[in-house]
Formats: C-alpha cells, structure tokens, sequence
C-alpha cells in the first residue's frame, strides 16, 4: 500500500513565481515579482557583511533586537511582535495553529495565490470570494463568511489588484466576522501608501485581527525572507507555539533589522516609486491600457482581452521585459506590471506602445 499524504495536500496547486529569464534573451529586466528596484540600502548591505563574523553562532530564538526595531520604528508592543522567514510564514502558522479539517479559509477572488496553499497544507477548505471590479466586497465577505470560518485573509493594498479598501471599510469586516474567526491583514505593500500605518489601532482594539508586514517589497529583502506580524497577546503566545526556534538566521536578523531602521531609504523609495507609478500608469492609459489607481508598486495593465494581454506579454518577453500573467488569479486580460526604475518603465511603455501600434 503506497504512502499517502494528508486529504487535500494534493489538490495544490504548486505555485508559480514571477518570471527571471527570458529564452534567447540574455539580459532581462525582471518586472515580475515586485521587487525594490532600487535594492536594500547601503547601511543594510553593510550589516549583512558584518554579520559573516558571526556566522558559526545559532541566531537568537526570540529576535528581540529586531523585533526592538521594529517596535521603535511603527510605535509598537515589543511583545506583541513575531517574526518570521517572510510574511509567507507567519500566514503559515496562522492556518496552522487555527485552522483544520472540517474548517474554511476566506479570501477574496483575486487574492494572493498563497492562500488556498496554506488552508490545504492545515486540512481546511480555502473558499474564495468574488470581488466588485477588482476590489474587495465586505458585504460579500460578510455573507460568506459562517460557523465555518476560523480564518479571514484580506490583502489591503491588494495584489494584483493593486486597489485598497478603507480603513473604515476594515473595521466594518472585522464587527461583522463570526466569533472565533481570525481577520488576517496581509499588508506587503502598506510601506507604499503614505502615512498608512496597516489598521494597527484595529489590532490593538480587539483580540481576533493579526497584521503581517513584510521584508521583501520596500525594504529590498526579497532574497533574505524575512516578515513580521503585529498580533493580540494570546495570538503571538500560540504562533510562538508552533513556531521553529531558529528560524531567521543571524544574517536575515541582522539585515532586516539594519533596513528597519533606515527609514530615509524608505522615504527615498517610496517617492520614487509614487513618482514612477503614476508616470507609468498615465502613459499606459494614453494609449488605450488602463489600469486602477496603484496603491502598491506595480500596476494591473487592462488589455482588451486575454489574446490581447498574452501578445502584449510574449512581445514584452521577446525583448527581455518580464512582466506577469495574472489569468492565475482570474485576471486574464491583465498583466501586473512592476513600477522598475525610470528607464525599466520607459522601455516598457514603449514597448506596449509600438506592440498596440502593429495591432491597428
């Protein structure tokens, strides 16, 4: 009799990544995975070097420099932060530690694709719910949502909608949940909106939402996976629980807690990309690809329909610009595109310019 995995383990999906080369191509310019253009800043840079001096040591097993850092920086509770190998891992533990067989996970239509994963890899039954014209519908979360529901993930700013909801909007979702059920607020992009802090207020006013921030978008770290979480005390006493002690290495420690404290590099990075943004998303529009208002680092091009968007993609490819397809995410006229560096948008606008030129 063959070994057989846990039900529902084999009904994911393996997920799929941004794109990093291109057949034929040998310099790319990867436009896929919403990276900082820019890199970790300078003083980060300087940390991870440093940090090789202490490489044959086991990392600390409560992270509490980085965790101080983190506290001072957002006005936080020490005590109420948990860090992890990326957010991906926190979200991890939450379906782990509160979510099982026989229970459901929500999140919306368009959602990170992570998150029916998670609720398998636990046992439950991820349930998605449909969103109004690429944003997310409360009412709809609302109605779905039952006796079922242990957990609730709400990307805000969204990927790949690149939309968000209001903070007023969040509390409203957050009333109307069942008893027993987490609100889970993914928040990779919330360094993007200015003066956003990600619904803390909300958190530290009730006992069942959880905010999870990452490394990896602003900060530059995607290469390090590093993220962390803002929750109730009883929610950080369970992750803690199921968490694996030495899970972030002393140079991940080291490098994020260097980023989290050099806030003038995320000044520079937000303006830069608030600038870049709405250049890209204007000249986009000017010939005839709209997108939504960005709240985040990339925006969602709105072809005229999936044939159109997958030309425009494979166009791209050819000439080493690596954008994504998003029919995974029931978007298949779409291409999310990230916000790179000045000439990375150019190139990219022209390049769809002259690609919707040889359509007409």
């Amino acid at each position: 009799m063959a070994v057989t995995p846990q039900p529902g383990i084999l009904e994911i999906e393996l997920y799929q990544g941004g794109a990093s080369h291109a057949p034929g191509v040998e310099n790319v310019t990867k436009l896929s995975s919403n990276e900082n253009p820019f890199g970790a800043s300078d003083e980060t840079r300087a940390a991870i070097v440093a940090s090789a001096h202490n490489i044959h040591r086991y990392p600390s097993t409560d992270h509490r420099p980085l965790r101080e850092a983190i506290a001072e920086v957002h006005g936080l509770d020490v005590d109420k932060i948990i860090c992890g190998v990326g957010s991906d891992e926190i979200l991890t533990l939450i379906c782990q530690a509160y979510a099982g067989p026989g229970d459901e996970v929500l999140y919306t239509e368009h959602g990170f694709s992570m998150y029916p994963i998670l609720a398998r890899m636990a046992g439950a039954t991820p349930v998605a719910v449909p969103e109004r014209d690429r944003q997310v519908d409360v009412d709809a979360l609302l109605a779905r949502a039952g006796a079922k529901t242990r957990v609730v993930f709400l990307t805000n700013p969204g990927n790949p909608t690149s939309t968000m909801i209001s903070g007023r909007e969040v509390k409203r979702l957050a009333k109307g949940l069942p008893v027993d059920c987490l609100l889970v607020m993914d928040g990779a992009y919330v360094e993007y909106v200015e003066g956003f802090d990600g619904n803390v207020k909300l958190v530290e006013a009730r006992d069942d939402v959880v905010m999870t921030r990452t490394f990896s978008k602003i900060y530059g770290l995607g290469g390090m996976r590093v993220g962390w979480g803002y929750a109730p005390q009883g929610v950080i006493d369970v992750l803690n629980r199921v968490r694996g002690p030495f899970n972030l290495s002393n140079t991940a420690l080291a490098a994020a807690e260097a980023a989290m404290r050099d806030q003038a590099w995320v000044n520079k990075c937000r303006a830069e990309n608030t600038r870049l943004r709405e250049w890209m998303g204007n000249a986009l529009a000017e010939i005839g690809v709209p997108s939504d208002a960005s709240c985040t680092n990339f925006v969602l091009a709105r072809f005229a329909d999936t044939q159109e968007a997958n030309g425009a993609e494979a166009h791209l490819r050819g000439q080493g610009l690596l954008v994504r397809k998003t029919a995974g995410y029931g978007l298949p006229h779409c291409l999310r595109i990230t916000v790179g560096d000045e000439p990375a948008c150019r190139q990219v606008v022209a390049a769809i310019r002259a690609f919707k030129d040889n359509l007409s």
